[in-house]
């Protein structure tokens, strides 16, 4: 189904052919005389649309982007950043989409005032703002701003607009802060991966099917990792465009930079469809192009897919999970003991399987910028047409992604037929991907075509008691489960009617955009007021750099991955993401829920206080600052949210040590935030809470870039004493400067 290349590989006529000895040969034979490597490195669709943007060398990118989006948990941080660090004008579009917060129903009116203030910001500085209920962020992107060739940058992870011709990346705010000031981002030139699709998916095969199977055997290894994914192969033309897009938006699960793919037919129709004919030019790479690697995929052999709890690389087939049901369930009640901290028997699945051996699911969902595409939703409704999903404990959900979507959906009919048959269509919105919609009760098993099933990501708070878990499915076999009343099925065990939305094709209608959606780009206004609810708040001030510095160790993580959900919550905290001071009160509250305590404990220490505890000459208050410090074997992975370092910050937090960084855009995060975000190769278990780290002239090492930083570990109690080596890995200039001034709006302050 999927084979991994690794090493150089080239691709030439729909071929892949690793850069060996037999190479020169295998490309002779398709009438390809040479193959230059390094001009075949420039062949590839990334090389061309990174070049076009890139204002640095071939080495080092610094990349201007063409537009950007965030959601309304993330644009109130992004502008009070970029406000306190001089911005006037949105300098290029910049969306602000209300998807996430837009319940409002956390925090009285917390919410709203959000969104008031994001309209606000919008006339102020230029920006365009979609009401909340409109469309999920990417569903807006993609339908209105994307373009072939283009370059977006958005403050959500899963900003992947690639199916569609246009190199999309998910970062923290601070990224965006700096194109809104006219600056780059600044990037060692990425890796290309190619993936080559062949085949035609079987029947009952859908978008969430290839993306797990493709997660499954890409991240635990990190094949991708950091890397561009660009799609090829003759298989693209047997993929609708929804599909494709349905594929691209996961490969953020991947933890790859980004993604593009060859545009064609199909591509210019989507974007005629949208009344943007001009945004079209085709995209594929020369006639020979070398890659960093490949991931083969033959969609003829990817069969219904499940990605069972806790990550979305927990892939198996349905088939196979339904033979090995209880073994497969027993080892996630394991994994639920080990990564949540609950005591055993306090979460169970293997009540699940009633007595003819059938897993029993307590709640379907479809939603977002995944699952919640036309074609998803009409062949949902295409599969329970004529049924119902019974009055049992199953309740289905559906989540258009934006409203052209749910209006298309009415008029051909199979809103219609979702509801008759059960399911609960509800407006454009985020929540299920992050735990703040449709939360299932205590003890649940919920199916979800979404984004992501980490621990928490359906609402569920182990630490009151409450736990239930989300799995991983595609529309049509949620659809398929649905129409068994519960029972997990999977779309391939069925009989495929005949799609109704390919005799009623998808007719994009804007008219509910050109009702709500404020544009202001080009209309900035710097009369207008920024208008600010009670649960909004500055940033509080940051002290730059020290020429020395005292960690004091306020958390250990010793698991495989550490996610930015354990980092800082999603879900009940959304209402607190404008007030860095109460956001910071939930830091790592699911994974280590004292550390918040040790964490202001330490801020509140005076250096001088424990010089002798210390014992090293020269350390003192006026030259020493002090923070405290998260030690995590590999943290980062998932969201894009800021908030995972800057809650650090906020605390008094200096630094985290880590073995690997799961993503860039988390260590880019601690950057912008100025925490120094050291690699130890050593065991990540040998730091513990309380222990202090002293790194003398730590000011200079960042200035000089010094590859191996020593530092001096040291007990609490001052008893114990070792010492070890650190690195801060590759800074750009600007990296250095920015942990140097204290943070990215110190930097800017300064310049």
């Amino acid at each position: 189904m999927i084979n991994l290349i690794k090493g150089g590989v080239y691709f030439a006529k729909n071929t892949l052919i690793p850069d060996d000895n037999e190479a020169k040969a295998k490309l002779n034979s398709l009438g390809i005389e040479s193959a230059e490597r390094e001009s075949a490195k420039k062949g590839t669709i990334a090389y061309s649309i990174l070049s076009a943007h890139n204002k640095g060398d071939e080495s080092n990118y610094k990349i201007k982007f063409d537009a950007m989006a965030s959601h309304d948990i993330t644009y109130v941080g992004v502008i009070q950043t970029a406000r306190a660090s001089g911005l006037r004008e949105f300098p290029i579009p910049y969306v602000l989409t209300n998807c996430h917060n837009s319940l409002c129903a956390v925090g009285g009116t917390i919410n709203e005032d959000d969104h008031v203030f994001g309209l606000s910001a919008a006339k102020k500085y230029g920006g365009i703002f979609v009401p909340a209920h409109q469309a999920v962020i990417h569903s807006y992107m993609r339908e209105m701003m994307s373009g072939c060739g283009k370059m977006i940058l958005g403050s959500d992870s899963h900003t992947r607009y690639g199916a569609l011709g246009t190199m999309a990346v998910g970062e923290g705010g601070p990224e965006l802060v700096k194109q809104l000031l006219g600056r780059t981002y600044d990037i060692a030139a990425p890796e290309v991966i190619a993936v080559r699709l062949t085949g035609k998916p079987k029947a009952g095969v859908g978008p969430q099917d290839v993306a797990i199977a493709i997660i499954g055997a890409v991240f635990k290894n990190g094949f991708v990792k950091n890397k561009v994914l660009e799609f090829v192969g003759d298989g693209i033309a047997n993929l609708p465009i929804e599909f494709r897009n349905g594929i691209d938006v996961m490969t953020t699960e991947t933890t790859c930079l980004s993604s593009i793919w060859v545009t064609d037919s199909a591509v210019k129709a989507y974007y005629e469809n949208h009344g943007r004919p001009d945004e079209f030019k085709p995209l594929a790479p020369a006639d020979v192009a070398y890659y960093d690697g490949a991931v083969d995929v033959d969609l003829s052999l990817v069969e219904p897919m499940i990605a069972l709890p806790f990550h979305p690389s927990n892939a198996f087939t349905i088939r196979e999970f339904k033979a090995n049901a209880a073994d497969m369930l027993r080892t996630v009640e394991a994994d639920a003991v080990a990564q949540l901290g609950i005591k055993e028997g306090k979460f169970t699945l293997t009540d699940k399987i009633d007595e003819n051996g059938n897993v029993r699911i307590g709640q379907g969902v479809i939603a977002g910028c995944a699952g919640g595409t036309y074609d998803n939703l009409a062949a949902a409704a295409d599969i329970l047409s004529g049924a119902d999903i019974g009055s049992g404990a199953f309740a289905l959900s559906v989540y258009p992604g934006s409203q052209p979507i749910f209006m298309a959906l009415i008029n051909s009919g199979a809103a219609a037929s979702l509801m008759s048959a059960g399911a609960v269509i509800r407006s454009a919105f985020c929540g299920p991907c992050f735990g703040a919609g449709d939360v299932p009760a205590n003890n649940t098993l919920s199916i979800r075509h979404s984004t992501r099933n980490f621990p928490n990501r359906e609402g569920s708070k182990p630490s009151d008691g409450q736990i239930a878990a989300v799995a991983l499915m595609d529309a049509r076999s949620i659809a398929a489960t649905a129409l068994n009343g519960g029972k997990l099925t999977g779309a391939d065990e069925i009989e495929i009617k005949t799609s109704k939305y390919s005799d009623t094709p998808y007719l994009f209608d804007g008219s509910a955009y050109k009702s709500r959606v404020y544009q202001g780009f080009g209309h900035a206004n710097q009369d207008e007021a920024l208008v600010f609810g009670p649960g909004i708040a500055d940033w509080p001030e940051i002290k730059p750099l020290s020429e020395n510095i005292i960690l004091r160790v306020a958390s250990v993580i010793t698991d495989p991955v550490t996610t930015t959900d354990e980092l800082i919550p999603s879900g009940e905290t959304s209402s607190y993401r404008s007030n860095p001071f109460k956001l910071s009160e939930f830091a790592l509250s699911r994974k280590d829920p004292a550390y918040v305590g040790r964490a202001k404990e330490t801020a509140k220490i005076d250096v001088d206080s424990i010089t002798d505890i210390i014992g090293i000459e020269g350390i003192c208050s006026a030259n020493t600052n002090i923070g405290s410090v998260v030690c995590a074997v590999k943290p980062g992975d998932g969201s894009a949210r800021e908030q995972a370092a800057s809650c650090q910050r906020v605390l008094g937090g200096a630094a985290n040590i880590a073995n690997e960084y799961a993503t860039k855009r988390y260590r880019s995060n601690l950057i912008n935030w100025g925490m120094l975000p050291f690699i130890t190769s050593g065991n990540i278990g040998n730091f513990n809470t309380g222990d202090y780290i002293v790194i003398c002239g730590i000011k200079s090492a960042v200035a000089d870039g010094t590859p191996s930083i020593q530092a001096h570990v040291i007990s609490a109690d001052g008893s114990l004493r070792r010492d070890i080596q650190l690195s801060l890995g590759s800074l750009t200039d600007d990296e250095k400067k920015i942990i140097l001034a204290g943070c990215l709006i110190n930097f800017y302050k300064n310049n």
